[in-house]
């Protein structure tokens, strides 16, 4: 069994929900280009990293770098992109975070 990766950020719950992001859809984390980390979200990488983010290329979005927090199913960012649920357990996602892509993912 494959162990769930550590999602940093402040107040991380066990559903990867965090200080700044913590409805009932706000269940991924995202491994950032950078440093190959997980954290909650974009806030909490630049409150906790000691290095500035970089955007995910878009000849990369077929690895994986998206985790569901109700889950832990990784996915990769085209399947995220393309997706309002997990393909796994079927939790929805906070459709709003598309308005984030600019911050994650090169557009």
């Amino acid at each position: 069994m494959e162990e769930t990766p550590l999602v940093k950020g402040n107040q991380v719950d066990h559903q990867t929900r965090c200080a700044h992001y913590h409805s009932e859809v706000d269940v991924i984390a995202i491994r950032f280009h950078c440093c190959g980390e997980y954290y909650a979200c974009y806030s909490c990488h630049q409150e906790q990293a000691d290095h500035e983010p970089s955007q995910w290329p878009k000849h990369k979005w077929d690895e994986r770098a998206i985790l569901c927090g109700s889950c832990s199913h990784e996915l990769t960012i085209h399947e995220y992109m393309k997706s309002s649920q997990c393909p796994v357990c079927l939790h929805g996602f906070n459709e709003g975070c598309r308005l984030h892509y600019p911050l994650y993912f090169e557009m």
